[in-house]
Parts: C-alpha cells; structure tokens; sequence
C-alpha cells in the first residue's frame, strides 16, 4: 500500500474509462475521495469515497466539491475530438473553475492534458516536454490553452501542476500508432499516485506513454522529479499490431495520427514544423 495523502482527492470526469479505473486502484488504498461528473457513476463507490453529480460548467459547485481537497485530478470534459461549441465549454470554461477552486483551496491540479496538443508534430521528430504546441484540432488546443492555464496560475498563484500529456490509454493497444503511444491502465494509475504524493511539483509536464521501445517520439520531461517508472509495454503486441495501419497519408504521418484526418482540406500533408 503507498502513503495515503492527508487530505481528500478531488476526480473529475469519475464516470469516464480512466476515472473508473483510477477510482478502483485508489479506492482499494483507502484514499478518501471525492467524485464528480455529469454522469452518474456506473460502479459500486468505494469506501471512503463519494460521488456527487455536477457540471464543471457550474463554478459555485465546482468550489464546494474542492472543499477541504489537497489535489484536484481533472479528467473531466469532452475527451474526444468534437465541434468547437461542444469543447469550449466544459473544456475551456469548466477548466477555468477548476483552476479557480484550486487556487482558493492551494490545492495542486493533476491536469489531463493530451497528445493531440502536440498532435501536428510529425513521427519522426523526438519532442522534450516544452516543444511548441501543435494542436489538431479543437479538442487538442483545448488541452494547450488548459496547460497555459495552468502555468498563468502557477506564476500568478503559485497553484501547483503536473500536465500529463496521455498518448493511448486503453486497456490493450489497437493499431501500430499505440506501438508508440500505448499507456496501460496500471502505469496511469501509479503515475496518478506518485502526481498526488511527490512533496512539490512546481507545474511540469509528463509524457504519459508506457514503456514502448518504439515510444521514441517524447522525451526529457519530470518523470524522474515524480519518482516515476513506467512498467508495462506495448512491445508484445508488435507481431500482431505492426502492419494495423490505416492508409491515410495525413493519419500515418503526424504523432495525433486519426485526429489530423478530421476535417483536414489542406491537401498533401502539411511541411514539418519550421519548413518553408
């Protein structure tokens, strides 16, 4: 069992995939937890938890469920590619609440940020975690904006952060791209644990892919400041996932791969970032 934090965790977005399985793992630690999303919880709330229905778009909630809380873990809002309307709000305006609760509370956010902020880097480039954003689209700049956020209230604030740029977080990879990009659930649930225990953070960003042998495409990020290893890896899977490819030029070229298909009308891929 790790170190139980002296006060409770705030999750956000508790009812989605990666809420589900990080509310199983610190569940079963004994963490106290308070849970929160716009939709019910499908599982049995574990002891010492509760789950409070709300909208991040809803401010004066969002405060009072931060009440008391050490960390705010943010996987609340649109996870997905989805029209401009459909990401500002939950994604731009519910972030901003959870930055505002934060920074009553001096509560740390844990923000789950993503690949597809940086989804326009193409496959071949080796990225440190301080690159130039590259989003692909509107649910990716929402996650750029969201990590700006987020050092405007660390400078301005000294609210802490970590922004976990996830690659693939699924159960199992599915297609070559995760080759690369795969995080298993378990190696997401202990870097959550060690996000929420490391005595200071300052505001960082972590890579959040497992451990990949073709994981070439992130590096130099705060990993070893967090005391975090990743363990598993996609590599078994390479005999069957290696020729998953999906044809798309524009897909099979830039780090986002299906994301920078969508609504894309340039034409021939667009050059790498800096070319003329």
């Amino acid at each position: 069992m790790t170190d139980t934090p002296a006060k409770p965790i705030l999750i956000t977005g508790a009812s989605g995939a990666l809420g589900r399985v990080l509310v199983k793992a610190l569940g079963a630690q004994g963490w106290r937890l308070v849970l929160t999303d716009l939709a019910p919880f499908p599982d049995a709330v574990p002891a010492g938890a509760q789950f409070i229905k709300a909208d991040l778009s809803d401010g004066v909630t969002m405060l009072r469920l931060a009440e008391g809380c050490g960390t705010i873990i943010h996987l609340g809002g649109v996870s997905v590619e989805r029209p401009f309307e459909e990401v500002i709000g939950p994604n731009i305006r519910g972030l901003y609440h959870i930055y505002e609760a934060a920074r009553r509370e001096k509560a740390r956010v844990i923000f789950a940020s993503s690949n597809h902020s940086v989804g326009f880097h193409e496959r071949t480039e080796s990225l440190p975690a301080d690159t130039q954003f590259l989003p692909d689209g509107y649910y990716g700049l929402s996650k750029a904006y969201g990590e700006l956020m987020g050092r405007m209230y660390w400078f301005k604030h000294g609210v802490e952060s970590v922004n976990v740029r996830i690659g693939s977080a699924t159960a199992e990879p599915v297609n070559a791209r995760m080759l690369a990009s795969w995080m298993s659930y378990g190696d997401f649930s202990r870097l959550m644990e060690r996000c929420v225990l490391t005595p200071t953070v300052g505001n960082v960003v972590i890579w959040g892919a497992s451990n990949n042998s073709r994981m070439t495409w992130w590096r130099d990020d705060a990993r070893a400041e967090l005391g975090w290893v990743p363990v598993d890896s996609a590599d078994p899977f390479a005999g069957q996932l290696a020729a998953a490819v999906s044809g798309d030029p524009v897909e099979e070229r830039y780090m986002g791969g299906g994301y920078c298909s969508i609504e894309y009308t340039r034409g021939a891929p667009a050059p790498v970032w800096g070319e003329d």
